[in-house]
């Protein structure tokens, strides 16, 4: 999905996303800033990438991941202006955001979607991929790339910054 595809979206339309996402929580978000900040480079490319705030378990045998569902987002929200800076389209997560988050979604014209929460074994049934592209010593708090199939999702908030919430 490309940004002017995000920036048509509207508050509310529900869509089954087949593509990549880059999964982080908190943890990763912090190490992230900090290697900004002293002026490092940052393991993973985030250009046109989707975020889904999540912490997947460990995967059983013959799954690509373990049970993965959405994490609360507004926690997240004192990395959003950075992971925007970073060329991230969208965030994946559940629950509401700050007022911070919905005037970064209009300055940016990116939107936040919704996951279905207490889904985490049926979201992991939708990752066709996976696997750990930065700071694997984090566990589930590595960032993962996935590659998903059929991914359920709403938009919760979108790029002019209406929202469900």
């Amino acid at each position: 999905m490309k940004i002017d595809e995000m920036a048509k979206l509207k508050v509310g339309e529900t869509l089954k996303y087949n593509g990549e996402l880059i999964v982080m929580r908190d943890a990763a978000q912090r190490r992230l800033r900090e290697l900004i900040a002293s002026s490092k480079e940052i393991p993973v490319y985030l250009g046109g990438k989707i975020i889904f705030y999540a912490g997947p378990a460990k995967p059983p045998k013959n799954l690509k991941i373990g049970a993965i569902g959405p994490t609360t987002s507004e926690r997240m929200d004192e990395f959003l202006e950075m992971l925007y800076y970073l060329g991230v389209i969208a965030t994946i997560g559940k629950g509401k955001r700050s007022n911070l988050a919905v005037e970064l979604c209009k300055k940016y014209q990116r939107v936040y979607f919704i996951s279905p929460s207490g889904a985490a074994a049926y979201l992991s049934k939708c990752v066709v991929d996976a696997e750990i592209v930065a700071f694997n010593e984090l566990g589930p708090e590595a960032i993962y790339r996935i590659e998903v199939k059929d991914f359920p999702m709403m938009v919760a908030i979108d790029s002019l910054g209406n929202q469900i919430f």
